[in-house]
């Protein structure tokens, strides 16, 4: 097996890693708590299955018409193969679904002050793609190749979705922290002072798991991050010279975008709209960082070592970490 290949063994090994222990430990954790409050077997599992069936309620429906919400945020425009000015897109698209393997998705273009790019789908909406005006403004049709076939990844490896059910775990002891903390300031409340000691432990296992859903929002940042790692090894297995177009991609965006702008998506990092796109750029001030050459950035990134706290609440693994992971495929010729 080639190194390369390993590569996505150990990303694949990772991901499944922090989904077990997200859904094992979650439940574990929720079923005791359950069972020592209720002390009812049939109580625990009633309750963990009704939290469970209204959160999955929720994140179907946001699931099935998200695309459209997504489009009129970012007044995304359907773009035809007869466009005058974005058809080229669409057959640059057309290459990159068929060298994954899978079928076209229909393309947008959205009205974004960033350059960026994004893919979402529903079984409603469907699989759509949407790549904003100015990255079309900074990047050349190699690069912007590259960042399909990044796009593309996560439509082909279904990643949303299993993001989507990853994430019930941590809204179930979040849901069932809310329940207990508020069920411990009403019955204080209604107790008038009369055994006041449970109530009272009510609320601290409450606010307890409150911070243990917290915990658990840092592991799917983590395995968001996989995930995006996941996409640029695939744009660099499956389009030629994608990964020093991808490279090159990264410190374009990074130098084109805005400070102010840059600290916007930042602050939606976690929300339903910042893990989605390409790259989730840091605050300009937030390291000294070259900025007069796109090599030069590349440069400096390939040697930086980002420290733990510099991930930890972020969505996107750092630059750096995913200019180094492409060298690996850069050197082999794919």
């Amino acid at each position: 097996m080639k190194h390369m290949d390993w590569e996505l063994v150990k990303l694949r090994l990772s991901m499944a890693g922090v989904a077990v222990v997200i859904i094992g430990l979650g439940l574990a954790i929720a079923l005791g708590v359950l069972a020592s409050v209720t002390r009812s077997f049939a109580a625990t599992v009633y309750t963990i299955t009704g939290i469970l069936i209204f959160i999955m309620f929720i994140n179907i429906i946001q699931w099935l018409f998200g695309p459209y919400i997504i489009n009129a945020m970012y007044h995304a425009k359907e773009v035809s193969p007869d466009d005058p000015k974005y058809g080229w897109l669409v057959d640059i698209v057309n290459e990159v679904a068929e060298a994954n393997g899978i079928k076209t998705p229909k393309v947008y273009i959205a009205e974004a002050p960033f350059p960026n790019a994004f893919a979402y789908s529903s079984p409603i909406a469907g699989k759509r793609v949407a790549i904003t005006a100015p990255l079309l403004k900074i990047l050349n049709k190699d690069e912007i190749k590259a960042v399909l076939g990044h796009e593309l990844g996560h439509l082909k490896h279904r990643d949303v979705e299993f993001l989507m059910f990853i994430g019930l775990i941590p809204a179930l002891i979040y849901w069932l922290g809310y329940s207990l903390w508020f069920s411990g300031i009403w019955g204080s409340w209604w107790g008038g002072g009369r055994n006041s000691e449970s109530p009272f432990i009510l609320m601290l296992i409450g606010l307890g798991l409150l911070a243990v859903s917290f915990v658990f929002n840092l592991f799917l940042l983590a395995l968001n991050r996989m995930r995006e790692a996941y996409a640029d090894v695939n744009s660099a297995i499956t389009i030629p010279g994608a990964a020093r177009n991808l490279q090159r991609a990264l410190a374009k965006i990074y130098l084109s975008v805005d400070p102010r702008v840059s600290k916007v998506i930042r602050s939606n990092a976690g929300s339903n709209l910042s893990h989605m796109l390409f790259f989730s750029p840091l605050p300009k001030d937030w390291k000294e960082i070259p900025e007069s050459d796109v090599d030069e950035l590349i440069e400096y990134w390939r040697n930086y070592k980002p420290s733990v706290l510099e991930e930890l609440f972020s969505d996107h693994p750092h630059p750096a970490k995913r200019i180094r992971l492409l060298d690996k495929y850069a050197t082999e010729g794919y």
